[in-house]
This record gives C-alpha cells, sequence and structure tokens, in this order.
C-alpha cells in the first residue's frame, strides 16, 4: 500500500513531515495541495480540520507533523532513528519538538497570519507579542545551543525536523539577531542537510508567495 502524503511544499510543518520520509528515503505519494482541487477536496473529506499535512496509510489517517514523523518511525523505520531508543534522550528530543513548533513556529505564523488579515482585522498587539517570544526563543536557543551540533537526543532527530523550517521562516519574518552565533551556525546546518535541503529546493517555485517577501540572495 502506497503511503499518501497530503501536503503544500510552502508549508513550515509539511517540511517537517518531509524531513521524516527523505531522511530514510520513504517511498510515498505527494499528494500537493497547490490549487489541485481533486486534491484538495480528498484532503477535506479526510481530514475536515483542514490543516496539514495528513498521512495516510491505507484506511489509517495521521494527521500533525509530529505524530506523523513518530508513525513513520514505528511502522517504516529505517537507518535514521529520529526518536531515540533512549527514554531520557527521547523526552529531551520530544521537548525540543513542541519549543521549535510552539515558541518558534506559531510565533512566526502568527505575524506572517496577521499579514494576510484585512487592514482593519489586523491585530497589532498579537504581533507584537509573537515577536517577543521570537525574540525569547532565540535568546534561548542560543544558550542551549552551546557546543551542540543537533538540538536534542545527541543525533538528528525530530527536534532538529521541526527546527528546519522554524528557523527558515523564522528569520524571514523577524530576523534572528547576528550576535546569536550558535543559532545561526545550528541554522545553517540544518539548510545544509540534504533532507531539508531537498524540501527546500521543491518550495521555490512557491517562494513568491510568502506574504513577508521571502530573500531572493540566500537560504
Amino acid at each position: 500500500m502506497t503511503l499518501k502524503l497530503y501536503a503544500h511544499p510552502l508549508s513550515s510543518y509539511c517540511h517537517k513531515a518531509l524531513v521524516a520520509f527523505y531522511e530514510n528515503e520513504i517511498p510515498f505519494e505527494y499528494k500537493a495541495l497547490d490549487q489541485s482541487e481533486p486534491v484538495a477536496s480528498e484532503f477535506a473529506r479526510l481530514w475536515p480540520v483542514k490543516r496539514f499535512p495528513l498521512l495516510v496509510d491505507g484506511d489509517r489517517v495521521v494527521p500533525e507533523s509530529s505524530v506523523i514523523v513518530e508513525y513513520l518511525g514505528v511502522h517504516y523505520p529505517g537507518s535514521v532513528k529520529l526518536i531515540p531508543a533512549d527514554p531520557d534522550a527521547a523526552i529531551e528530543v520530544r521537548m525540543m519538538d513542541r519549543f521549535f513548533d510552539n515558541y518558534v513556529m506559531n510565533a512566526q505564523g502568527r505575524v506572517v497570519f496577521d499579514a494576510l488579515r484585512e487592514e482593519g482585522k489586523r491585530d497589532a498587539l498579537a504581533v507584537e507579542e509573537a515577536r517577543a517570544m521570537l525574540d525569547t526563543a532565540y535568546a534561548w536557543l542560543d544558550g542551549w545551543m552551546e557546543g551542540r551540533e543537533w538540538a536534542a537526543g545527541g543525533a538528528f532527530s525530530l527536534a532538529d525536523c521541526a527546527a528546519a523550517p522554524a528557523l527558515l521562516y523564522a528569520d524571514w519574518t523577524h530576523a534572528i539577531p547576528q550576535k546569536y552565533a550558535n543559532v545561526w551556525a545550528y541554522r545553517a546546518r540544518l539548510l545544509a542537510r540534504p533532507s531539508y535541503a531537498r524540501a527546500l529546493d521543491e518550495a521555490r517555485p512557491y517562494r513568491h508567495y510568502f506574504p513577508l517577501g521571502a530573500p531572493t540572495d540566500r537560504d
């Protein structure tokens, strides 16, 4: 049975799931949600919440990027173990996965979604709070990454799958200060990782849709 992944090439959470597929070269059918009406209708029928990515494995429907990564590790394991076997290392990985989703990716998303609203419906306070959260997250992460190659567990993991798109788009949205050398070095390692470089390359034709403007000379 062929795995199907409903995803948009520009979505940060879809990037996170794609990295897990590409790390272990897991075959799947990419059901791109990029203006294709039949695919969009299938997706809405399978998951009325309409939040991507969504994994379909036979009769099983698996939403949410973190859950998809864990599902692949259980049912389609490969040489790269994105959730460590050691329980304490696994807790650290899941903690950092939540950090990147909740305090980087979600904060970045609030700024972007506000930019998509009509002028009279924008929320300046929410944007200010989101930017403040990003500042706090950058400062904390710089200390956390001191002496580390990857975010948690001593190896590339679920946490790094989350970090790659989170730090990519966060810097586009609210620039990471240059003084945070550990964050910048980590971000560079993530963007150079072949699995994420592949997801990023697939998204290039869609970069002009990024509401705040994507860089044209880097990333």
